[in-house]
């Protein structure tokens, strides 16, 4: 699934009359760069979610002869933006009985030289989510045990954590990553959206939280990640030359 469905805010006055998915890299769209690399790495079905200019999109991979031999299905959150876990429930239906029984989650404005086809087979087959992460300097973080298992959030500028082992969570001996913008999840993983009661627009990584004490949630750190977020215009200059190193 590639999440394609939000404001770009960020990415403004572009996202002004264009979809984030569409504003060109390098003379292509952020969709296009994305699509390619899961069919590079051997990914035939994808589910594109669409909000924002969402009929653009729909267009725009309907009209586009270089991903006919990829079979790409729509989820049309145009009458509702549900942020990522809502988009993920609402995409339930085109997402669950695929392959080993688990898909990849990609956002739209991510470039990485990640081997997406070995973060696949690199998943730990008791894993609901795999988060993929990196060591790169922000002020938010996933905090993770020795054993790379999910067990908090911290904002470092403010001092804020977020665990579902409350105080007893000893900051001190966990490992701090950044989220990557990609994840792979397991379809087990979605009776549990309703077991903890969540439902309609919020972040999945809420869900993540909330869920981590009671089912396995990893981190995968590749070695040698190199990752850029697009979601900004100051960065559009820095992914073409991202684009010309990979």
């Amino acid at each position: 699934m590639v999440f394609a469905a939000g404001l770009g805010t960020r990415l403004r006055p572009l996202t002004d009359s264009l979809p984030k998915a569409l504003v060109p890299v390098a003379g292509k769209p952020l969709l296009w760069h994305v699509l390619g690399r899961l069919r590079s790495a051997g990914f035939g079905e994808v589910v594109v979610n669409v909000h924002h200019f969402g009929e653009q999109i729909i267009g725009y991979l309907r009209d586009n002869p270089d991903f006919a031999d990829l079979e790409i299905r729509i989820s049309d959150e145009r009458e509702a933006l549900l942020d990522t876990g809502g988009g993920l429930l609402k995409a339930r239906p085109l997402l669950e009985g695929g392959d080993k029984g688990r898909f990849l989650v990609h956002n739209v404005d991510i470039f990485s030289n990640a081997d997406l086809e070995a973060l696949w087979e690199d998943v730990r087959p008791e894993a609901v989510a795999t988060l993929v992460v990196s060591e790169r300097p922000t002020s938010r973080y996933l905090l993770f045990d020795g054993d790379m298992r999910l067990c908090g959030w911290t904002n470092v500028a403010t001092g804020e954590v977020r665990s579902p082992y409350g105080r007893d969570l000893d900051l001190s001996s966990c490992r701090r990553f950044a989220f990557a913008g990609m994840h792979v999840l397991s379809d087990r993983l979605f009776p549990l959206f309703g077991d903890y009661g969540f439902d309609g627009a919020f972040p999945v990584m809420d869900f993540y939280l909330r869920i981590c004490a009671d089912h396995p949630v990893y981190g995968l750190a590749p070695e040698g990640l190199s990752l850029l977020d697009v979601g900004k215009t100051a960065s559009l200059p820095e992914a073409e030359r991202f684009l010309e190193a990979l």
